[in-house]
């Protein structure tokens, strides 16, 4: 239930969709918050199935799917509250960049006048002013992400749907870009996006969605979705100056898998599949007198996640 005054979720209840004999997702259930949130996951895992189904671009097979209250079998009143930038590029070769966001804003019931001042001000946000009398197919890569984004923010959703936006940014636009996410979310608004940029991911989401073969792998926050992943043993890394002792130490403990020492010999690499556990046999070999100087989990980001959920390393 959503509480007072907060903003209704995105949700998918038991929802699964097949392309033919091909699984496109699966059973899907999920209640997606305002805030940022990452779809996570390979090639063919699942991440764009899950955005056309909320913008109404395909329909379930099964289940069912509400976007802030709005069906997306409902497509007037649910573009105007959703923003959908794909991956592809659909701008006519002829179109500027200032005609490519206008025009859109036509199908909203925009005068010309109000569709060019929208269009000026999302074309502002994205830093592409510079660049709106140009023609979009002489765009650079980056350019042209930046236009779609702009086109899906110019008539002021309410749920933004992002198909690897930070895809062929540079470094201070991207951080632009993050920015103007993070604004978007701290006004109670949904910003749904997929991503490959792992670092910005692990940086700017409040929640990250892990999706593969069609099936939802685990979703919350970074840790907690990590708490999850029960099957594949914690990883931390330790600074200590007795390392060979203490690794013989450790070797005794039960939930212990995996021991690596580093090559200077002054850390290890320790994989555990109980971390309280690992916590108080830390607490034990420092009270025997051995001296360890740091303890850092070395999978609580999306990287480390992501590597599992393809199968990186176990």
């Amino acid at each position: 239930m959503t509480a007072p005054g907060a903003a209704p979720d995105v949700v998918f209840e038991n929802v699964s969709k097949f392309y033919g004999e091909v699984l496109g997702v699966n059973k899907v259930t999920l209640h997606i918050p305002a805030g940022i949130t990452s779809l996570v996951g390979p090639n063919g895992s699942g991440k764009t199935t899950l955005m056309n189904l909320m913008t109404g671009l395909i329909h379930p097979d099964r289940g069912a799917i509400s976007v802030r209250g709005l069906s997306p079998r409902d497509p007037e009143n649910l573009m105007r509250s959703t923003g959908y930038a794909t991956q592809f590029d659909s701008a006519p070769r002829w179109a500027t960049g200032m005609d490519f966001v206008a025009t859109s804003l036509a199908l909203y019931g925009y005068s010309r006048a109000e569709s060019r001042e929208r269009a000026w001000k999302a074309l502002e946000q994205v830093s592409l002013t510079d660049a709106a009398d140009r023609k979009v197919a002489g765009y650079s890569k980056g350019m042209r992400q930046r236009v779609r984004l702009a086109q899906a923010i110019a008539h002021d959703p309410q749920v933004l749907v992002l198909d690897e936006p930070l895809n062929g940014l540079d470094p201070l636009v991207r951080a632009e870009t993050i920015d103007l996410f993070r604004h978007y979310a701290a006004q109670g608004r949904h910003v749904i996006l997929s991503s490959h940029v792992l670092q910005e991911v692990d940086v700017i989401s409040d929640q990250v969605i892990l999706i593969a073969n069609g099936m939802i792998v685990a979703e919350g926050e970074i840790r907690n979705v990590r708490d999850e992943m029960v099957e594949h043993p914690s990883q931390f890394i330790i600074r200590c100056r007795d390392a060979s002792r203490i690794a013989s130490l450790l070797f005794n403990e039960s939930h212990v898998t995996e021991i690596r020492m580093n090559d200077d010999r002054l850390g290890l690499l320790v994989m555990t599949r109980n971390r309280e556990e690992f916590s108080r046999a830390l607490t034990r070999v420092a009270v025997a007198g051995h001296v360890i100087d740091g303890v850092i989990p070395a999978d609580e980001n999306v990287d480390a996640l992501y590597e599992y959920l393809i199968g990186g390393r176990s």
